[in-house]
């Protein structure tokens, strides 16, 4: 099996360097079925970034996969969701997200505490090894890609992963529009 590739970067299995990524993730490739077919790269840290990575590794935007974490509340329950979108959108967290989670106001997770609960760097936090219960809405348009670069939960690598891939992560819901 050809793993992933860009030709700017070196791609290496993911599932034999649980060394290059935070360990929730070598935890959740360790026990999913698509982890064969994801690549990790390393990446200088400082170009983290998706702009300066993509800039730095000439890597199109639509390729790459941003995670972000959000959360709202209702009735005192606390709802969480990673929002894997394509980078060169935005995710509709004010109306979609909001929709979907069934929360009066979405907002992000603080940086501080989206550390903390996932184990992952800022720059690095990834739809892979998030804490159970959190849902993934995953871009619908991130699945036709053929590589998506998304983060390893360090900042020091990338997973480079088959778009269609995305829709069989644990937990994944594929979400039409999700990137605006």
């Amino acid at each position: 099996m050809t793993l992933p590739s860009f030709p700017s970067l070196t791609s290496l299995p993911a599932a034999e360097h649980p060394d290059l990524v935070a360990e929730p993730v070598a935890a959740a490739l360790a026990g999913w079925s698509g982890a064969a077919e994801v690549a990790v790269v390393d990446i200088d840290p400082d170009l983290a970034d998706t702009a300066a990575m993509s800039e730095a590794y000439d890597i199109p935007m639509t390729a790459g996969g941003n995670c972000v974490i959000v959360s709202g509340a209702r009735a005192g329950d606390e709802r969480i969701a990673a929002c894997v979108v394509r980078a060169d959108t935005r995710a509709d967290v004010n109306t979609l997200v909001r929709k979907l989670l069934d929360v009066r106001k979405c907002s992000f997770l603080p940086m501080d505490r989206a550390v903390e609960e996932t184990g992952m760097e800022y720059g690095g936090i990834t739809p892979l090894g998030l804490p159970s219960g959190w849902r993934i809405l995953v871009h619908d348009a991130l699945l036709d890609e053929p590589v998506v670069v998304i983060g390893s939960g360090v900042r020091r690598s990338k997973l480079l992963v088959p778009g269609r891939l995305l829709a069989d992560l644990p937990g994944a819901e594929v979400v039409e529009g999700l990137g605006r």
